[in-house]
């Protein structure tokens, strides 16, 4: 048994002398995949799906590699997601007009298996974690007044509510898949730019969310401010609640306004990233 663990420490330390490190940064741009339906657009004529996924956007990253030799390796990576808009409720009615959509701002990190394929050709796949951020939601709803709400406001016919407010949305803690192709150009012994096509495969299930801002303002016609405030992040309106707990379960009996059933939004995405790299000198000990 002590051979065993003695042949299995000169091993891993022949591995690590041999061995190279590298770190490099890159950033990209992905679009969704495995997309799920986020909402709806709704006019006079028609409702329309609207689908897509939280993944999509703009990625940075830092990744820091240890190769164990000249083709096998493995990879820590540190990233950052500013995710595009998403449609969730685009309403487009004579009386209502609402505007809701909802972005990722998300940091993550993935820890994978490198292979050099050739001196240029690189995969590399692993495990994709999530480690903050929020799903971030920016609501705009106005509201025409009836005659009778008019009447009451002691405004003119035609004027109406405008309200604006922000949720954040977070998640329980998710695991998903990462998996890449490359091809790098060697600039000079240290240096080298890359160029690669990566997948993320993810999806988050809410936990909870938060509004986070709040404001509803009573306007004219005209859109001159007739009542400013409201409604305030401190004065919400009934049946609106500041904080609101997703739950797997929920009686046919609740009552509780502030828990909701929980769901799943897709994070999935195939993106493009450019970066550059730096190898450090490699360490031999004889």
């Amino acid at each position: 048994m002590k051979h065993l663990v003695a042949v299995c420490a000169a091993v891993l330390i022949s591995s690590v002398s041999h061995g190279q490190w590298q770190v490099s940064a890159s950033s990209g741009y992905a679009i969704g995949s495995a997309t799920m339906k986020l909402g709806e657009r709704i006019n006079t004529s028609e409702t329309e799906n609207s689908y897509g996924s939280y993944g999509e956007g703009i990625n940075v990253q830092l990744r820091g590699t240890y190769f164990f030799d000249d083709s096998f390796g493995v990879d820590l990576s540190l990233g950052y997601l500013h995710g595009t808009d998403q449609d969730v409720s685009i309403v487009d009615l004579p009386s209502t007009e609402v505007n809701a959509v909802a972005r990722a701002r998300a940091f993550g990190a993935s820890a994978s298996v490198v292979y050099k394929f050739t001196n240029n050709i690189y995969g590399r796949f692993g495990a994709l974690l999530k480690l903050g951020g929020k799903t971030e939601g920016v609501i705009y709803q106005k509201s025409v007044f009836s005659e009778a709400e008019a009447e009451a406001f002691g405004v003119p016919v035609g004027s109406y509510s405008e309200t604006n407010y922000t949720e954040d949305f977070h998640g329980h803690f998710p695991l998903g898949f990462v998996g890449a192709l490359g091809y790098k150009y060697d600039l000079d012994s240290n240096f080298s730019v890359f160029a690669e096509v990566e997948y993320y495969g993810i999806s988050l299930k809410r936990k909870d969310s938060e509004i986070a801002e709040f404001n509803t303002d009573v306007k004219l016609p005209d859109g001159t401010v007739a009542v400013s405030g409201l409604y305030t992040i401190d004065n919400l309106p009934a049946g609106v609640d500041k904080k609101t707990t997703y739950v797997d379960n929920l009686s046919n009996t609740n009552t509780d306004t502030s828990k909701e059933l929980s769901q799943k939004v897709p994070y999935s995405s195939f993106g493009i990233n450019f970066g550059i790299t730096y190898k450090f000198a490699r360490v031999i000990k004889e």
